[in-house]
């Protein structure tokens, strides 16, 4: 008895956070492993996959036994559960669970989420229609008994961050101001990841922003003076992590592509604001976001000189061949701003959702 016992308490590998309904709290789960038998394998064929807005993707997790060829030992059910990791890792967000034939999704996943299940043992998890929120790291956890392993995959998404500041101008928005601000413009707050990338495609803008993670950054890619000094390298700075109610910055953004059609109105006369608006309605169309115009220009390559209306009040333009008179030095959406919406007058850039 003394000996069982012993074997029991070395075999204690290590305690992890328990997710219960998207929320962690102070519960711990004691992963034992043990000793007879081959060791339970959780394997993911890919450690990250690509996939696109309103796309469908395959996570890749199967699980075997140290050794053997089998999927489980045929003593315990095998419990299969995946969870969406947080960008700190504290906590896990529920995504599915499945055991035997019962099954379940969690928030928004419920009825996007199913196991792939093309052999006993693959524990693949398919999310069909992606969401902008899908990015990020999964979990796929296999417990079987007292065993259980885990592997993780992250999910990347094809798409453009863009910075963004109101109407009121530069540094106004506290956090949860930020998450709104990129919500209305068909986008979502960009991740340190997503940042860290389009810095590397070669972003460059000297207001700092903030990230879904509640720090601050900015990305440089030609130092100047202004922007942390001339002497200074390249890179991502950072500005560590502020009060979300009190401090008062811009946003990065990220969006994907879309789908529906985005193009300029052709009208016979430049409009306001309201008319801009009520002309896209008239095309059977809305008038476009901010996000959608990035999207359009990084992802489809849109190119126009016309500056034109967009929903926030803001008139811009997608250049992606530069020319002269045409944004000569590089390929960006031009900015030219937030003019009177009741007397300047522009085009407009509107956005035709498919059904």
């Amino acid at each position: 008895m003394r000996s069982l016992l012993f074997l029991v308490l070395i075999s204690i590998c290590w305690a992890e956070p328990h997710s219960d309904n998207s929320s962690l709290e102070h519960e711990r789960i004691i992963h034992i492993q043990e000793e007879n038998g081959p060791r339970l394998l959780v394997v993911a064929e890919q450690t990250k996959v690509f996939t696109h807005r309103g796309g469908n993707v395959t996570l890749p997790c199967k699980f075997y036994h140290e050794h053997t060829s089998t999927a489980g030992s045929g003593t315990h059910k095998i419990r299969v559960k995946w969870t969406k990791l947080t960008s700190d890792y504290l906590k896990e967000v529920d995504v599915f669970v499945a055991m035997g034939h019962h099954r379940k999704s969690y928030g928004n996943y419920q009825g996007r989420v199913f196991l792939k299940e093309s052999s006993e043992n693959d524990a693949s998890l398919i999310i069909t229609d992606i969401m902008l929120e899908d990015y990020g790291r999964y979990k796929c956890e296999v417990i079987e008994g007292l065993e259980d392993d885990t592997a993780v995959v992250a999910l990347d998404l094809e798409g453009v961050v863009f910075p963004y500041s109101p109407r009121l101008g530069r540094y106004n928005l506290n956090f949860h101001e930020a998450q709104q601000a990129c919500r209305g413009q068909d986008a979502v707050i960009a991740t340190f990841d997503q940042l860290y990338e389009a810095w590397r495609a070669g972003l460059d803008w000297c207001n700092a922003g903030w990230l879904s993670d509640g720090s601050v950054q900015y990305p440089i890619t030609k130092p100047r003076e202004p922007c942390g000094g001339r002497n200074t390298v390249p890179g991502v700075r950072n500005y560590g992590f502020w009060d979300k109610d009190k401090s008062r910055y811009d946003v990065f953004c990220f969006t994907s592509n879309f789908n529906g059609r985005f193009y300029y109105l052709i009208h016979p006369t430049k409009l306001t604001y309201d008319e801009a608006v009520q002309a896209c309605l008239k095309d059977g169309a809305q008038i476009a976001k901010v996000g959608q115009i990035f999207a359009a220009w990084k992802l489809l390559g849109y190119d126009r000189c016309d500056a034109g209306w967009l929903a926030d009040g803001s008139v811009r333009y997608p250049i992606s061949r530069p020319r002269k008179r045409c944004s000569p030095n590089e390929a960006a959406v031009r900015f030219v701003g937030f003019p009177d919406k009741k007397h300047k007058l522009y085009g407009v850039y509107c956005f035709r959702a498919y059904n």
